[in-house]
């Protein structure tokens, strides 16, 4: 029996019920492949799903292998599979998990050709994100060439495909960051950056925007301040804290979750490729490192995407 490495969860709790376990590398059953990881991406949500807080909306089996996103190369195909052969580089976001390990089974269905123009282990930051970050600018923000946008929370790994597509789609870029994500969101696109630790976001921004696309949690006096930045008729979009406006302003307002779509993640891959979207890799650790990635990120001390290597 062959065995592989992986991270898993036995209860909720603190960082320290991450454990670093050894299991039998699985088989891919019909319909499904079997991947070589070469690596996942952490996202803030799996901090959130370890600490037992997605509970009573996201229910999961215990033991659980952690990792939504995944890059790697098809080892093993299933009975009947089709649409790829041993060797392909694939990415895909697991809505089950399981990609913080050596070894993965994925559904086909969930999976796209990687990013041929990048390392294979970066293209593993672009599902969860990436397809977070599609459906808010283009499916529920309707961003377009012209308008104005104001980005909550640019620095994180959503936030820096938000701006990027939102610029893509021809509009004003407003973001707001930290100064040490600054450098990245200019290069990222962003027209204006403010900085959130200094003072109030109304107080640096000159008139009120058509869209504003929230990536953070807020306090309800912060998600209050913000909704009246929106201009009469225009949209709010949360993939957070969901922000309500004064019911006489006309702004239209919705709290997003992302689904898994592998139309937007392909489309993705070619924005990628044609150097249309950047992926901002601030750190690459090892799977033994997860647990003290959950920590600094609880603790506010993460940027970008991490990418996580078996």
């Amino acid at each position: 029996m062959t065995m592989m490495k992986t991270a898993r969860i036995h209860e909720y709790g603190d960082t320290s019920v991450i454990r670093y376990d050894a299991v039998p590398r699985p088989r891919p059953a019909s319909g499904e492949v079997l991947v070589h990881v070469a690596a996942t991406s952490f996202n803030p949500t799996e901090a959130a799903l370890r600490a037992g807080l997605l509970q009573s909306f996201l229910p999961v089996e215990l033991p659980y292998t952690l990792g939504w996103d995944v890059a790697g190369t098809v080892a093993e195909i299933g009975a009947g599979t089709e649409g790829f052969a041993v060797g392909d580089r694939v990415i895909g976001r697991l809505d089950s998990g399981g990609a913080a390990a050596e070894y993965v089974r994925a559904p086909a269905a969930v999976l796209v050709a990687a990013p041929a123009s990048i390392p294979l282990a970066n293209a593993a930051a672009l599902p969860v994100a990436g397809l977070t970050a599609w459906q808010a600018v283009f499916e529920h923000g309707k961003v377009a060439a012209g308008q104005r946008v104001l980005v909550i929370g640019a620095g994180g790994g959503v936030g820096g495909f938000v701006t990027q597509l939102a610029k893509y789609a021809g509009a004003e870029v407003i973001a707001t960051a930290s100064p040490r994500s600054t450098e990245v969101v200019l290069r990222q696109g962003a027209d204006q950056v403010i900085d959130y630790t200094v003072g109030p976001v109304s107080a640096a921004l000159d008139g009120p925007v058509d869209t504003l696309l929230n990536l953070v949690p807020l306090s309800p006096a912060g998600a209050a301040a913000l909704a009246p930045l929106v201009r009469p008729g225009g949209t709010i979009v949360s993939i957070a804290t969901p922000i309500e406006p004064a019911a006489d302003s006309g702004v239209s307002t919705m709290h997003m979750v992302a689904r898994n779509d592998v139309a937007h993640l392909a489309a993705l891959v070619e924005l990628v490729d044609s150097a249309a979207l950047s992926i901002d890799i601030s750190e690459s650790r090892s799977l033994a490192d997860l647990a003290d990635v959950h920590h600094l990120s609880e603790a506010g001390r993460t940027r970008g995407k991490v990418i996580v290597i078996p």
